[in-house]
């Protein structure tokens, strides 16, 4: 699969996190560790039939590489390349989800047509066919299972930001970078674009203090059903 390039820097700086960082039990980060790499090797043998026809379905829809390849912010405010299978037509800009982002930490409510969804961007036209399908049912997420191979996500964490998203961080909601970014979370079950955005950071803020393992998988199975019930970010 052909992965787009965009323009990454090679050894970006670690943001400050600010002041009431959280620490972490090694133990807790080892077991952790432990249990994204078994289920993960687990899950890559059923999952690449999935990827292989998720990747024809982009290619045949729309043209552009079925891989997206975007700067994130993990764990310690460490820079890496997070990838997606492309939802959108290829190089769309950033500026309308940008302006978005910023209306949502502000608290406005992005869909006031969806009053169960009112901070969810609602249709977006640079979406695919193909991708509406794929976020809707979260499958754009599962080219990141390499991120968690690589160590740069693990399963449940807080979702990975975007640098300008970072921008516009207080030195509080900074703290949801304090641990390992996640494929899914507590805002991803409980929240989505149900909640605002000082709920989503105190969401995750308070899953990094727990470093409970029962607790992340416990969020790996509430996951499931969120999926199936297609409530992903479509």
């Amino acid at each position: 699969m052909i992965v787009s390039r965009s323009a990454i820097p090679h050894e970006p700086a670690p943001y400050r996190l600010g002041t009431g960082q959280i620490g972490y039990d090694p133990r807790y980060l080892r077991a952790k560790r432990l249990l994204d790499l078994a289920l993960v090797a687990c899950a890559l043998a059923p999952l690449s039939v999935v990827m292989a026809i998720a990747a024809l379905a982009i290619r045949l829809d729309s043209p552009g590489p079925a891989i997206f390849r975007q700067r994130r912010v993990g764990r310690n405010g460490v820079e890496f390349p997070m990838l997606k299978f492309r939802s959108m037509y290829h190089n769309c800009g950033e500026s309308s989800h940008q302006a978005a982002y910023t209306r949502f930490m502000r608290g406005a409510v992005l869909n006031a047509a969806d009053a169960s969804m009112p901070f969810k961007l609602g249709a977006d036209p640079r979406i695919t066919r193909v991708g509406r399908l794929l976020r809707k049912t979260s499958l754009d997420e599962l080219p990141q299972l390499w991120n968690v191979l690589r160590g740069h996500m693990s399963l449940v964490g807080p979702r990975p930001p975007i640098p300008y998203e970072v921008a516009l961080y207080t030195p509080h909601d900074r703290l949801r970078l304090a641990g390992p970014p996640g494929l899914t979370g507590p805002w991803q079950v409980y929240g989505r674009g149900r909640v605002p955005f000082h709920e989503m950071v105190e969401q995750d803020i308070a899953y990094l203090r727990s470093q409970s393992l029962l607790y992340d998988i416990k969020l790996l199975l509430l996951t499931i059903p969120v999926v199936l019930k297609g409530r992903g970010g479509a």
